[in-house]
């Protein structure tokens, strides 16, 4: 009977809360974690979790850092040359060196640095899609930086991690050894398209009844992802890995794009968003000095976010330039994942875990609101004349 229960919350809140987010003003990802609170064993007890449903929120989450590599628009960023990472990186360079003063005042470690330094691309991708811009300079400019931030900090943990749980060792070349194998595939993808580009056509025909353009983005996902596996490397990264390769081998992918997205933000993605809410552990909270913690670390979270991009986008307007910093604050999956490891590994304990779930749901809670609030969505491209 619960097992019953628990598909039929969590298929339901999959599908209506899209449209009440849509009224209310508020991101969908926000109420997906909030039910997850409220029908958890917590509150309601309505919903526990099991395997069933660890595995589908984990599946959802590769799916998802899978599509933030996917979604990357490598055409623009070679269009306008280095321009978009060069701001990207400028950004994310100052946030860290931002974040590492910040966890220094606050007394806290390396680790929590990298932490603040990330951002919920499981939050900003959404809110990009929904205000129509993705593809703006503002859209690439906070995409670019959200990806780099969170590579590049997930990079940082991973190394950081693995010296603290085996010194400094032979295991250091765990993380190298995925990139290079990432890139021989990457190397042989290209290779195989630019000789036979007809094999791929039905990759992005909307037509396929296969789907052969869907099963080959899940192959190659689980592929490097379980080359993480083996080499002991936080799976998360492999699945941005497998997007990114994706988005460079074929930068026109048609419909794939369409039907790759409905299929992940239809149902499993949310399901990763509620089964975080389900994990959070309300007990903590009424621990002496764990919400004070929380107040500081959001607002260090907002400090280091904000500054950076009046810094490097000067010439767009305030308004813009103010609500990219504002999503940019947005921390999740990320977040909560370091947290977990480093509750794992001996570098927190689970009460200041608490505190960064709290800052977790507090800033993707408001910052999508916020953002559409300075920055409100685009109107719809509107239709040729004459064309359907």
């Amino acid at each position: 009977m619960e097992k019953a229960t628990t598909i039929i919350l969590i298929s339901f809140a999959a599908f209506v809360f899209p449209l009440i987010a849509g009224r209310l003003k508020v991101s969908a990802v926000t109420l997906e974690i909030l039910f997850g609170i409220i029908v958890g064993p917590h509150i309601l007890n309505l919903v526990e979790q099991s395997e069933l449903l660890d595995f589908l929120a984990e599946f959802g989450l590769f799916l998802l850092m899978f599509l933030s590599g996917f979604e990357i628009d490598f055409g623009n960023i070679e269009k306008h040359g280095t321009k978009h990472l060069a701001y990207g990186a400028a950004a994310f360079g100052i946030t860290l060196g931002l974040s590492f003063c910040a966890a220094n005042i606050l007394g806290y470690g390396p680790f929590i640095a990298f932490l603040l330094a990330t951002t919920a691309l499981g939050v900003v991708l959404p809110c990009l899609r929904n205000t129509r811009r993705t593809v703006t300079r503002l859209g690439q400019f906070i995409l670019i930086t959200a990806l780099i931030a969170d590579f590049l900090a997930l990079v940082g943990v991973t190394i950081f991690a693995l010296i603290q749980q085996h010194g400094v060792g032979w295991r250091m070349m765990n993380i190298p050894a995925l990139f290079l194998l990432t890139a021989v595939l990457l190397i042989i993808l290209k290779r195989i398209v630019w000789w036979r580009p007809e094999w791929f056509e039905r990759f992005f025909s909307a037509n396929d009844p296969s789907e052969l353009g869907i099963r080959a983005s899940l192959a190659l996902m689980f592929i490097i992802v379980g080359l993480s596996y083996a080499l002991d490397i936080e799976p998360i990264l492999g699945a941005f890995l497998a997007g990114t390769v994706f988005a460079l081998v074929f930068r026109h992918r048609g419909s794939l794009e369409q039907q790759l997205s409905g299929f992940s933000y239809g149902f499993l993605i949310p399901i990763f968003f509620i089964n975080v809410g389900l994990s959070f552990e309300l007990s903590e909270l009424m621990k002496p000095g764990i919400l004070m913690n929380a107040v500081e670390l959001i607002g260090a979270a907002f400090a280091v976010k904000l500054l950076p991009p009046f810094i490097v986008l000067r010439r767009l307007p305030f308004r813009e330039v103010l609500a990219s910093g504002v999503l940019l604050t947005a921390n999740l999956s990320l977040a909560v994942a370091v947290a977990t490891l480093g509750v794992r590994i001996g570098l927190m304990d689970p009460g200041l875990r608490s505190s960064i779930i709290v800052l977790a749901i507090v800033t993707s809670t408001f910052a999508p609101t916020l953002f559409r609030i300075l920055a409100p969505p685009l109107p719809a491209p509107s239709r040729a004349v004459g064309k359907p």
